[in-house]
């Protein structure tokens, strides 16, 4: 069966590069720094030139806080910074951008951008739609789905379930389980001390689940890999870290985000609210031409 593709940007992560990769010359009609926003759009118009896509949600993250994950865990993603005020209002402006350029903008103040593309994935999976996440992160591999794959843009490198298990060593449908027991330092989850990649995969491959390694942690001792023994203790030290992590690690895919594939429909982009924007922005003329060609 014929299957149509939505293509769903991790927006946060290309923001961000911008802003580190794109050197602080660009400013807006009050003085304040854009260059995060130009290195977004100019990302966002290679990607629509690139790959035309007929549907597309643009996910940003606004609950770098107040994420249901801090309530559960309220040292969850304490390690990071929070953005400084230039560049939330930068922020701001990719969210106009995107939208001014007819792409659907996705945001949430209690779920992260993970969790809204994952939601949009299960609403429209069953409407005959496979998944394009524009990505790098790994935790969007649980979203795999067999026609699904994951799009790192800016290497062009794309991977779908089988590449899923080649780079982490697990499926799909165990991703989640993996990033609890070795936990996630980028996002300060804690997972189990001691348990590395390796040996998360090793037992995932051999029970399956997270659950299932619990039910029958007393055979442990008994498997065939190094480290057996050792792996055992720190299991059982660390099973209330593992099943707290475990509540952290997995993408929530029931988040209020449109369950019809029209409302992903890529617009053309309105030109008068585009030189409008433009002009706050005082971007120059090869950005306008490049969008009033998409127009």
């Amino acid at each position: 069966m014929d299957r149509s593709t939505i293509h769903l940007v991790d927006a946060s992560l290309y923001v961000f590069r911008a802003w580190h990769s794109v050197p602080p010359e660009f400013f807006d009609v009050d003085g304040r720094p854009v260059n995060a926003v130009y290195g977004f759009t100019r990302f966002l118009l290679d990607l629509i030139e690139r790959a035309k896509p007929s549907h597309c949600g643009v996910a940003f993250d606004e609950s770098l806080t107040s994420s249901f994950r801090n309530g559960i865990y309220p040292e969850y993603k304490a390690n990071r910074e929070l953005p400084p005020e230039e560049l939330k209002v930068q922020f701001a402006y990719c969210q106009r951008i995107a939208a001014a350029l007819g792409l659907r903008v996705l945001s949430d103040v209690s779920f992260e951008a993970d969790d809204l593309i994952g939601s949009v994935v299960h609403a429209l999976r069953p409407q005959q739609f496979r998944a394009v996440i524009v990505s790098a992160d790994k935790d969007f591999g649980q979203l795999v789905g067999e026609h699904d794959e994951i799009w790192d843009f800016s290497k062009n490198q794309s991977w779908n379930g089988a590449g899923v298990k080649e780079r982490l060593g697990v499926h799909p449908h165990q991703v989640a389980d993996y990033l609890a027991l070795t936990g996630d330092a980028i996002d300060n989850i804690p997972g189990v001390a001691g348990i590395g990649a390796k040996t998360a995969a090793t037992l995932l491959g051999h029970f399956g689940s997270l659950d299932a390694i619990y039910a029958r942690i007393e055979e442990i001792p008994f498997l065939r890999f190094r480290g057996a023994a050792a792996a055992y203790a720190k299991l059982k030290a660390g099973a209330a870290l593992a099943r707290l992590s475990r509540s952290l690690t997995g993408i929530a895919c029931d988040c209020p985000v449109p369950a019809d594939a029209t409302s992903f429909v890529r617009g053309k982009p309105d030109l008068a609210d585009v030189d409008g924007l433009l002009e706050q922005l005082r971007f120059g003329p090869l950005t306008r031409s490049r969008i009033r060609a998409l127009a």
